[in-house]
């Protein structure tokens, strides 16, 4: 073997070696500080848009808009928490802001349950389209119950009736 080919080789390893290093840090770093976020679509400084983007990002402008009489507003008498009335997390409350809550032993669960009866993905509590909170299993072992009910579909929530995961109790409320 040629003294330029093992130059070579050796040039080659030391560069895969500090590739490895590079690549190695940067994990370090990204479990260390997380990862960066950017929103997509926003700008700094002026906006350079073209008549033809604006109109194409004039719908889903409106789209998020809410529309109709009242909309900002919830219904008179509609729930505004979901507190824990039984279990290891006995009041507990979570402010209902119109967002998914996801049920279950995950931890990155909106409530996480620390009961051996319950699954780590068990269930979610949604707003339908209507302004009515809907519970919905997820396949868990040992089921979702909705007063007395085992649920099978996505089911509406009555005000103040408990759901059942395991030995929590959870209930909707104003």
């Amino acid at each position: 073997m040629s003294e330029l080919t093992l130059t070579v080789m050796r040039l080659g390893f030391l560069a895969v070696l500090w590739l490895f290093v590079i690549v190695a840090v940067q994990v370090i770093r990204s479990d260390l500080f997380g990862t960066r976020v950017t929103q997509r679509g926003s700008r700094r400084g002026g906006s350079d848009r073209t008549p033809q983007r604006q109109q194409a990002a004039a719908p889903q402008q409106r789209q998020q808009q809410p529309s109709g009489r009242g909309a900002g507003r919830q219904r008179r008498g509609a729930p505004t928490k979901l507190v824990v009335s039984e279990g290891t997390l006995t009041g507990t409350t979570v402010a209902l802001q119109g967002q998914t809550i996801s049920l279950g032993r995950a931890h990155d669960s909106t409530i996480v349950l620390d009961d051996d009866y319950a699954s780590s993905r068990h269930a979610r509590i949604y707003p339908d389209r209507d302004g009515q909170w809907i519970v919905e299993d997820l396949g868990s072992t040992n089921g979702t119950y909705l007063e007395r009910t085992r649920l099978t579909t996505p089911t509406p929530i009555p005000l103040g009736a408990p759901i059942r995961i395991g030995k929590t109790v959870i209930e909707l409320r104003k």
